[in-house]
């Protein structure tokens, strides 16, 4: 051995089969090679543990000071690019599922489970301040249970029970009833009552704004110990994927044998025989008389063997499907190995098996006449090995088998691709005999023809043999005689296992991400530039699929639809997400709602997906507003100017004056802390219409994925059901 290349030779064993009497003699061999690992080790393995590798350690940023969703976008995309240059390096085949091809795709499937636990904890931490409690069962499971496995105890409130016993101590030490009326007349404690209450009110916004009350601790906590849950079962997967491909790679263990059978056909030659054109003597039993016996029969072996010329030569025709080698597509090509089998009767030969030593004799076909049985779905020429010898046997049947590479043309229907079935034609017929002259006879009962073309297959690839029927057809030339035709129908089925884990399975993880994508808050999170790198990744792996999905120009398959619809929505969801930042980020200065739209979206398509307008709160809406404001300060000024007799007891009392013109500058300082975090109404509006909007694409995007998701799951069920 020369040439090692990728594969190793093991072990050669030879098993001679003993065959009776009237079959072939068989001589098997099998070559066990293996495969050398380190190639793939190196390209394909390590590469994917790193990339992996980084999506374990992207669990340490934080998610509160770091868009953690977009570095696992991009770390996806790098990975659907790792998965288009591995895609020339892995086996294509539709019988079984490499191992590696799970671990590619449970990695992915980490990827992006980790990004969607991503966008959780980015709602939980950015989101959750308006949220509704944590319920009961979800407290008790992950902050009790789970928290304490992930070694992440409930933060202790001891702080948060001090403040309230403060705040409820401070509205203890109010001013008893039976003194309330007394204080009233006192000015100096009448300014700071009002001082105070524009304190409150101020500390009111500020914390609505920027603190974050119980609820929105609980809810971030949760998703806290779902991310360290998740980070804990990303190590164990990486560890247990090391450990077993070190194991496998280093102890070398043993790769099922690759068999390769090489058949030899040896016939006994023992028959010495005679020859005359009604019966041959032989005269002496051995194959040399009978050869010179036969000579005569040679030279009309141009001829067609019947005595009469009106007498029909019947010939039977049958095959093995030996392989299925491939289906093209583009070019409606089926690609088939079978054996042949062609049997007639040949009246010019007879002889005394006794006599002449043997009941039968090989001799070259091309001393013989050889009816002209062609398949009229040829479309090359066959480039099987030739045979160039046929029996002959005492009798004067002549069997003449022969290995046939058929490559036919088939209509193929890939309309629900890869959950195809194919039925194709294999039409036997007489190229210039008509039927008066070559009838054509099956022997072989289909059922029987089915069963040992599924027991004799050894390339079976990515289509399966399901069924073989035959139809006889007798159809009239230009001239009103018959032909005569056997057409087989053969039935294959694709093997659609790898195309459902290499193409709809990203496929779904990769809209499943643009769906949870909706979670991310627009305010807080650029979710814009998330949905563009998605949209670039999905780009790629369209790349990556068009080598895999079929080329044809006369129907669309269903799945190039499912993926079509697929981008489709990716790009409305990216136009829905600018459309909305626009709205919740630029429309303070836009004009307000239009009534149509306030009807349409705000009242009907708000009630549909459960986003009623916000009552307005009208006592709120008269102290934000900021003319409101500084009518209030301006009557205050009147007032002062209308009673001389209490502005002459102010000037009396200084600490009068000082409180009366601090509440002033606190009313002024309210009055910027409304305008600078409270929104108005026209924005609010403008909100709560892209909120609306936005909920209902995502409804919609459930709604797409699930009718999808079930129509795949029906046709790729009935498909296996089917036989």
């Amino acid at each position: 051995m020369t040439t090692m290349g990728e594969w190793e030779l093991l072990d050669i064993t030879s098993v001679k089969h003993n065959a009776s009497p009237n079959d072939f003699d068989e001589l098997i061999f099998y070559i066990s090679v293996r495969r050398r690992p380190t190639m793939y080790v190196v390209n394909l393995l390590i590469p994917s543990c790193f990339l992996i590798t980084i999506d374990l350690f992207s669990f340490l940023l934080p998610p509160q000071n770091v868009d953690r969703s977009s570095f696992k976008m991009t770390l996806i995309l790098g990975y659907t690019v790792f998965l288009l240059i591995m895609n020339d390096l892995l086996p294509i085949t539709g019988d079984t599922i490499p191992l590696i091809n799970v671990f590619f795709s449970l990695c992915l499937a980490l990827m992006v489970a980790s990004l969607l636990e991503t966008i959780i904890i980015t709602k939980l931490l950015c989101g959750s301040s308006n949220s509704s409690p944590v319920p009961r069962w979800i407290q008790v499971v992950v902050l009790q249970i789970l928290a304490h496995l992930v070694c992440m105890p409930r933060r202790d409130k001891d702080a948060d029970v001090e403040l309230s016993s403060v705040v409820a101590k401070s509205k203890a030490d109010e001013w008893p009833p039976e003194e309330r009326g007394a204080a009233m007349n006192n000015k100096a404690l009448q300014e700071l009552r009002s001082l105070g209450r524009d304190l409150q009110a101020i500390r009111l916004q500020v914390e609505q704004k920027t603190g974050e009350n119980q609820s929105s601790e609980d809810w971030v906590q949760v998703g806290l110990v779902i991310d360290r849950l998740l980070f804990i079962f990303y190590i164990l997967f990486i560890s247990v994927s090391f450990f077993t491909i070190i194991v496998i790679w280093c102890c070398q263990l043993k790769v099922k044998p690759s068999m390769i059978i090489f058949i030899f056909i040896s016939v006994l030659v023992h028959a010495p025989c005679n020859s005359s054109s009604i019966m041959m003597n032989c005269t002496q039993p051995n194959p040399v008389s009978l050869l010179e016996a036969l000579k005569p029969v040679f030279s009309i072996g141009s001829v067609r063997p019947v005595m009469n010329t009106s007498t029909a030569t019947s010939v039977t025709v049958d095959f093995t499907l030996f392989g299925i080698l491939g289906v093209n597509e583009k070019s409606q090509i089926l690609t088939t190995y079978i054996w042949l089998n062609v049997l007639w009767n040949n009246e010019f030969i007879r002889w005394t098996p006794e006599q002449c030593g043997s009941d039968y004799i090989t001799i070259p076909r091309k001393e013989l006449w050889v009816p002209d049985v062609v398949i009229v779905e040829f479309m090359e020429k066959n480039t099987a090995p030739f045979v160039p010898y046929t029996y002959v046997f005492s009798d004067g049947t002549i069997f003449d088998p022969q290995p046939v590479k058929v490559v036919s043309s088939c209509r193929l229907d890939i309309y629900t691709f890869p959950f195809d079935t194919q039925t194709c034609t294999l039409t036997f017929t007489s190229y210039l005999h008509r039927m008066d002259a070559v009838k054509l006879t099956n022997f072989t009962p289909v059922e029987k023809t089915l069963t040992n073309s599924k027991q004799s297959m050894t390339t079976m690839g990515e289509w399966e043999l399901v069924g073989i029927t035959l139809d006889k057809y007798e159809r009239e030339d230009g001239e009103g005689e018959l032909n005569q035709e056997l057409r087989y129908f053969v039935s294959v089925r694709r093997q659609s296992t790898m195309y459902v884990v290499n193409l709809l399975l990203p496929s779904s993880f990769l809209i499943t991400v643009d769906l949870f994508s909706f979670l991310l808050p627009p305010k807080s999170v650029d979710r814009s530039a998330f949905k563009m790198t998605l949209i670039l990744g999905y780009t790629v792996f369209l790349l990556l699929m068009n080598n895999l999905l079929p080329v044809t120009g006369n129907t669309i398959p269903l799945i190039n639809v499912f993926l079509s619809l697929c981008l489709a929505l990716m790009v409305a969801s990216l136009l829905e997400t600018v459309l909305i930042t626009n709205l919740l980020c630029g429309s303070a200065l836009c004009c307000p709602v239009p009534c149509w739209i306030t009807v349409c979206v705000l009242h009907i398509l708000g009630r549909l997906v459960c986003l009623s307008p916000k009552p307005r709160d009208l006592e709120g809406t008269v102290i934000q507003n900021p003319n409101t404001q500084e009518m209030k300060i301006s009557s205050l000024v009147a007032e002062d100017s209308k009673a001389p007799e209490e502005k002459g007891l102010l000037d009396e009392d200084k600490a009068l004056e000082e409180l009366r013109s601090l509440g002033k500058d606190l009313q002024a300082l309210r009055l910027q802390v409304d305008q600078l975090l409270g929104e108005n109404q026209t924005l609010e509006d403008w909100a709560q219409v892209g909120l609306v909007i936005d909920r209902l694409l995502f409804i919609v995007y459930i709604l797409f994925i699930s009718v999808s998701f079930f129509t795949i799951i029906i046709i790729w069920s009935q498909s296996i059901k089917s036989p």
